[in-house]
């Protein structure tokens, strides 16, 4: 592993390490051999169905994943799949998703989709991508998955066949016993053919591909973006971007003694990309505790106690689970862990510091997003960790900050906020999404991928994020598209416009919110627009948790919602009523936007209040707060 404490050091690393000169492998099933080869007999990967510390596991060594991930290419293949051809999968986490994933990328394109979508938004994803074959869940008790999934196929003509994993292998008696009485039926029918998984995986040879292995880099993945709106954009992942992200996990941090457990779902590209191909380039072991990851029943409570099963080294998480996990007390040995790593949302400054102080274990935040393959920028592990950034950009990766003025597009100096664009392998330039009119606009100068996302640069070379430019509303790492909630509200017949946005939240970063101005005359009740949602505001995540009517929204000179004036106010809404909750004598007078931190909650004192006191609070939140100098 490569020593990472500054840019200086990211340079270093560069100039020892070319790319893609220094990459050996071009294919994944490539980087997968090499590591079998080298450790055939450590642990790869770990699953346990059940959240307890001595509830069944099943571990995989580097020489059974390579077989099994060469049986699931090889079924895939004898099924028609065609290096241009789409497996998506709907499941949980499990042993098979991670087969799954890597068998779908080597036999053709892996298409994963979270199961937590309806029906519709999933068939709409399996007719941009023209999937072929679908793997998902057989029916199982406290899951709808295979219900959804039939339903999403019956709307999908294009896909061939149903492969269903039944995750009743995974249980001991008397539960074992109990599941085929219970197991749910499913109601729906539909046109592809449907095959038990792992019956038709242990036909196929474990030894050897039943064909050639591309030896050219390709489009392996399709990773779809959000899930609120009736069709999420899908984006392309070629072997180079993957391989990348798996070289970065191991020139940085992991080698083939380290334990690594990731409660995050493997339909996202933190647990594929960045952790699962880390694991397959470094030949370091993953744990994945339960089907729901994070959100499966026990794995808050027994989360330190597996944390001292499995020996782990690194903890991969984001700020909701931290948030969930300082409740709980540290009741096991975690002498083993070096380091958290946090992602997918900001990490309130309160929140890192409890964690810290709880646990004794550094806790390093960064910055990806899809349309990158992922990685972009982490604070290094060995150098200074500045609160509130996303760190320094990773090796071989160039961000750009830039501005839109009438004289053109210009480079923003230091500490200058601006969009933040960047260029490294797993950016594909021209042809990030799979519908071409998604790229348009998409890239500065043909190379560098414009994130929607504002920041600046610091005089250290730190990124900080500062805002977006697009609209999206992060709940805990989910994407929320506000227009969802806009297009329903304005279907009511009261409502003349609608203007939703991410209120901070303690917990989730973001929860969304919406402000309505209604018609003239209109006449209607919060409850009622509340249940209007309800109805047509078919993502749950995407349900605003409040609802608030204006006389009159307030707009841009060509009559949009100015949404920062709308941010503002629920800033000082939400922050007023944690500090009042807190029985401080403080409130939010004003939130203004600063040139360099985004938008700023300015708190002024009204009675006797310490700052330490203030802070415990607002530290929670992750926009910013100062006192008031007026």
């Amino acid at each position: 592993m490569s020593r990472f404490a500054n840019i200086a050091d990211v340079r270093a690393i560069e100039e020892a390490n070319p790319w893609p000169e220094s990459q050996p492998a071009v294919t994944l099933y490539q980087l997968l051999s090499q590591t079998a080869a080298r450790v055939p007999n450590n642990r790869a990967v770990s699953f346990q169905l059940l959240s307890g510390p001595k509830d069944k596991a099943e571990t995989m060594t580097w020489k059974q994943y390579h077989g099994k991930v060469t049986q699931v290419a090889n079924l895939f293949r004898s099924l028609g799949v065609g290096e241009g051809d789409v497996v998506a999968y709907v499941l949980p986490n499990c042993n098979e998703a991670t087969t799954v994933l890597i068998g779908g990328c080597v036999a053709g394109i892996a298409n994963p989709i979270n199961p937590l979508l309806e029906p519709e938004h999933i068939a709409s994803i399996l007719r941009e991508t023209k999937a072929k074959l679908v793997v998902t869940l057989r029916a199982f008790p406290k899951t709808d998955v295979a219900q959804k999934v039939a339903e999403a196929v019956a709307d999908a003509p294009g896909v061939t066949h149903v492969l269903e994993v039944d995750l009743l292998r995974y249980l001991t008696p008397p539960k074992s016993w109990i599941v085929p009485l219970i197991r749910p039926k499913n109601p729906v029918s539909h046109h592809a053919k449907l095959l038990d998984f792992t019956a038709e995986v242990a036909r196929q040879p474990a030894d050897r591909l039943s064909f050639d292995d591309s030896k050219e880099d390709r489009v392996a993945a399709y990773f779809h973006t959000g899930g609120t709106t009736g069709m999420p954009k899908v984006a392309q992942h070629k072997y180079s971007g993957m391989i990348y992200n798996g070289w970065l996990g191991h020139t940085l941090l992991f080698d083939d003694t380290d334990t690594i457990i990731c409660p995050l779902p493997l339909f996202h590209v933190f647990a594929c990309h960045v952790i699962l191909m880390a694991m397959i380039a470094s030949g370091a072991h993953v744990v994945f505790p339960t089907p729901q990851g994070y959100r499966g029943e026990g794995v808050f409570d027994n989360f330190w106690k597996l944390v001292e099963r499995w020996g782990v080294t690194f903890i991969i998480t984001v700020p909701t689970a931290i948030s969930a996990m300082m409740q709980r007390p540290v009741n096991a040995d975690v002498s083993t862990v070096k380091t958290a790593f946090s992602g997918s949302s900001p990490l309130p400054l309160e929140l890192f510091r409890r964690f810290e102080k709880a646990t004794g274990v550094t806790l390093v935040e960064g910055y990806g997003l899809t349309e990158a393959t992922c990685l972009v920028s982490v604070n290094p592990v060995e150098g200074t960790k500045k609160v509130g950034s996303v760190g320094v950009p990773l090796p071989h990766t160039e961000v750009r900050i830039l501005k839109h003025t009438p004289d053109g597009v210009i480079v923003c100096d230091t500490d200058e906020v601006g969009e933040i664009c960047i260029d490294n392998p797993g950016v594909f330039e021209g042809s990030t999404y799979t519908e071409s009119d998604k790229n348009i606009d998409l890239f500065h100068d043909d190379i560098y991928l414009r994130t929607g996302d504002l920041g600046r640069i610091d005089e250290d070379g730190y990124l900080w994020i500062t805002g977006r430019a697009k609209d999206l509303i992060i709940r805990g790492g989910h994407n929320i598209d506000p227009a969802e909630i806009e297009e329903a509200l304005a279907g009511h017949e009261a409502v003349a416009m609608a203007g939703a946005i991410g209120q901070p939240d303690a917990f989730a970063g973001e929860l969304p919110c919406v402000y309505v101005e209604l018609v003239d005359g209109g006449k209607v009740t919060i409850e009622e627009l509340k249940a209007h949602c309800d109805e047509h505001v078919h993502e749950r995540a995407a349900r605003p948790k409040h609802i608030e009517i204006m006389d009159e929204l307030p707009k841009t000179a060509v009559g949009k919602v100015f949404k920062p004036d709308l941010r503002k106010r629920a800033i000082t809404r939400v922050y007023n009523a944690a500090l009042k909750e807190a029985g401080l004598a403080a409130e939010v007078v004003r939130v203004v936007e600063s040139k360099n931190r985004g938008l700023v909650a300015q708190v002024k004192k009204t009675g006797n209040v310490e700052e330490a006191d203030v802070t415990r609070v607002l530290g929670e939140f992750t926009r910013p707060w100062e006192w008031d100098d007026a």
